[in-house]
C-alpha cells in the first residue's frame, strides 16, 4: 500500500474515515459517481470560500448563508447527517442528488457567491474538514 497523501489520505480499515493527523473524519461515500462527487467538491470548496469572504467583510448574513452551503455539501457527501453506511442505496443516491440539485441551484441563482441567501441547515459547530 502506498503512503498516504493529501489528496488520498489514509482510511480506517471498514472504509468509513480518513485519518489526517490521527483525527478520524467521516469519508465520502464512496458509492456517489465521480463526476457528481467533484460536482459537490466543487461546491463545498466555493462555500468555505464564501464562509472565509463573509467573515473579513463582517458579514453575518452571507457568512450563515455559506456555512449552510458548507453543511448542504458535506451532508450530500455523506459526510455529515445521516452515515451513508446505514443508509440503503436508494436513500444515499437520493442524498447526494437532491444536495447536488440544491447546491446547483443556489449557485446558478447567484446567492452561491457569498450573496446572503439564508439557505436551510446549520453548522452545528462542526469543523469544516
Amino acid at each position: 500500500m502506498s503512503k498516504p497523501t493529501r489528496s488520498h489520505p489514509e482510511h480506517t480499515a471498514d472504509g468509513r474515515y480518513i485519518v489526517v493527523e490521527g483525527r478520524r473524519w467521516r469519508a465520502t461515500d464512496p458509492d456517489i459517481p465521480e463526476e457528481s462527487a467533484a460536482r459537490l467538491r466543487s461546491h463545498l470548496m466555493a462555500a468555505r470560500r464564501g464562509v472565509a469572504a463573509a467573515l473579513r467583510k463582517r458579514d453575518t448574513v452571507a457568512e450563515r448563508a455559506a456555512r449552510a452551503r458548507v453543511h448542504r455539501a458535506k451532508v450530500a457527501l455523506g459526510e455529515r447527517g445521516e452515515p451513508w453506511w446505514e443508509q440503503s442505496a436508494t436513500d444515499r443516491t437520493a442524498r447526494w442528488r437532491d444536495g447536488l440539485e440544491a447546491l446547483d441551484a443556489d449557485s446558478d441563482s447567484g446567492s452561491g457567491r457569498g450573496s446572503g441567501s439564508s439557505g436551510s441547515g446549520s453548522d452545528s459547530g462542526a469543523a469544516d474538514a
